[in-house]
């Protein structure tokens, strides 16, 4: 696109707040955002740096949306970025983003809160907090009766489902409702959003009343926070976050290397680091840690709460992410001396070094023969004895945990190692080799144990044909077992190091999921007096389970600290 073609595309913009879309080729490059689209698209005729020159160079085409506010602007920015995943965007690898609400364009709507809108729907935001998001639409559909069912649900049926008997949905789909009325109700609330709440409001104060008149004081406090969860969404176009405790912070520092940047976050509150984290973002060339910051606020933070204060390693100018924090009384500052400087350094020096874990990654692929390593996956199994045997999959890309990517899996319950490990890898290959698993195939498999373990995964790797290099880390030397033979790394070297994060991370999310059914199991205590958790959590030292309580003998529950004959007796017939 060259100058004369961006001034004939941007003559007619509006001097309006919205978001603005280059295209190449029917896809979208770069999406920004403008309190006054005119101006702000124009300004594109002369660019400021080379990395948007060239993009405007490959544009063919401009689109713009219009919304009301400015920051309705920097939010639905944010979630286009997400969606769109545009090459010229800095970009968070997060699956969060804003919330949306739609209004589907069947014969009777359906209207759902969603991140990921049908193209035919009619949508309202995006919001920040998703909980008034949630209250507000069960309030119009407990006032106007819309569906949410799905269309296979909704289709079929010869009686109403329990959302009718709820009061949350006039039954359109076994025709209690005509479709004309059905319709209006929509338009109603589809009033709502375009700015006319008054239906809503009253609605939901006389159901308040109507309550409290009752002395069904529950429900109309209920009523109450509904009320002023509506209100909260429906003032200024977004919903107003609440903040934790006022002393609450984050740091963020950016640090960048090629195409990839890496922010740091501390989490502070009263005055203690509870919290660290690194998040990657794909980064454009030519990037400044401002554009990377801003990105990156816009989007860490939809559907998250804001802390009281953000500090930042570097000054952003950005007046949408102002006007933004300040509405919702976040302070933003970046400091020079004191305390918040040095947990700055120390943010900028965890991001840094977390760059290490390229050169790691590099490392395993030369050692190990193999062409990439850029994702791994590990497993893990974790039981007490062969009882509530479960096993682990996580997921490591560039070097850090893809959390979303995380599964579980509850295994028959027996106590043999390899046949487990068997069978968890046999349950990740077939998801992969049939399709039923959405994640990408990893570049590496790693398990946890020796020669026994990586012989039982290679038996299912070869049963379920699945293509995939495997490797075993075996404790206590973290001796790397291959099938041509075993390999000692340096103690120091960044690639075992890497090697053992991604095995303990598995091992600790398998021994979470573990811990996690067994006290599940321990749930049938809860149910007799006199049993609390001190006392459970004695009983399991002294008879290992619920069998094994079962089998103790009064006498024997009687030598438990805390447990008297009245009390054992009662433990006695509850078993």
């Amino acid at each position: 696109m060259d100058k004369e073609d961006l001034l004939l595309w941007t003559s007619d913009f509006p001097k309006k707040p919205g978001v603005y879309l280059f295209y190449s080729q029917d896809f979208p490059i770069y999406i920004g955002k403008a309190i006054n689209l005119y101006s702000r698209t124009r300004s594109y005729i002369d660019p400021r740096s080379p990395r948007i020159q060239q993009m405007v160079q490959t544009a063919d085409r401009i689109d713009i949306s219009i919304t009301n506010t400015e920051t309705q602007a920097l939010l639905l920015e944010a979630n286009l970025i997400k969606r769109h995943a545009p090459k010229y965007n800095v970009r968070l690898r997060d699956d969060k983003s804003y919330p949306l609400v739609q209004i589907s364009n069947h014969e009777y709507p359906r209207i759902e809160v969603t991140r990921d809108p049908d193209t035919k729907a009619t949508v309202y935001g995006p919001f920040t907090d998703r909980k008034k998001v949630d209250e507000t639409v069960k309030a119009i559909r407990e006032t106007f009766g819309i569906r949410g069912c799905s269309d296979h649900k909704f289709s079929g049926r010869s009686r109403p489902c329990l959302d009718y008997d709820l009061g949350l949905c006039t039954a359109p789909c076994v025709d209690y409702i005509s479709q004309k009325a059905y319709i209006e109700d929509v338009s109603s609330a589809e009033a709502f959003f375009r700015g006319a709440p008054g239906n809503l409001f009253q609605s939901l104060l006389e159901k308040m009343d109507s309550a409290s008149h009752a002395q069904q004081y529950e429900q109309a406090a209920t009523l109450r926070d509904r009320l002023n969860a509506v209100r909260g969404l429906h003032g200024g176009g977004d919903a107003v976050q609440k903040h934790g405790d006022l002393k609450t912070m984050d740091i963020l520092a950016v640090s960048i290397e090629g195409n990839h940047s890496i922010v740091s976050r501390f989490h502070i509150e009263k005055g203690m680091l509870l919290d660290r984290e690194q998040h990657i973002l794909d980064t454009p060339l030519h990037s400044t840690p401002e554009t990377i910051l801003s990105a990156f606020i816009s989007q860490y933070y939809a559907d998250r709460i804001l802390p009281s204060s953000i500090i930042l390693s570097d000054h952003i100018h950005d007046p949408g992410i102002h006007t933004w924090l300040s509405s919702e009384h976040v302070n933003i500052s970046i400091p020079t001396t004191g305390r918040e400087s040095v947990l700055v350094e120390m943010a900028l020096k965890n991001s840094r070094q977390n760059f290490v874990s390229k050169d790691a990654i590099l490392a395993i692929q030369d050692l190990l023969s193999i062409r990439q390593a850029t994702r791994i996956e590990a497993f893990d199994i974790s039981h007490s004895t062969g009882e509530d045997v479960v096993g682990s999959n996580v997921v490591f890309a560039d070097g850090y945990p893809e959390k979303s990517s995380y599964r579980r899996l509850k295994l028959k319950e027996t106590n043999d190692d390899y046949s487990n490990m068997y069978d968890l890898i046999f349950w990740r290959a077939n998801r992969s080799i049939s399709g039923t698993d959405s994640r990408p195939d990893p570049h590496l498999l790693v398990v946890d144990g020796g020669i026994g373990q990586l012989n039982a995964a290679l038996c299912a790797l070869s049963d379920t044909k699945w293509d995939v290099p495997v490797i075993a880390l075996q404790k206590p030397n973290d001796i790397v077992v291959t099938q041509t033979g075993n390999q000692k790394w340096p103690k120091n070297a960044s690639h075992l190091h890497l090697l053992q994060h991604i095995r303990d991370e598995s091992h600790r999310f398998a021994l979470t999921y573990h811990r996690h059914l067994r006290d599940d199991v321990t749930t049938t205590l809860d149910f007799v007096p006199g049993i609390g958790p001190e006392l459970r959590k004695r009983l399991f030292q002294n008879f290992g389970s619920i069998d094994g309580i079962r089998r103790a003998s009064l006498t024997e529950l009687c030598d438990i600290k805390g447990i008297g004959k009245q009390t054992a007796i009662k433990l006695k017939n509850q078993l």
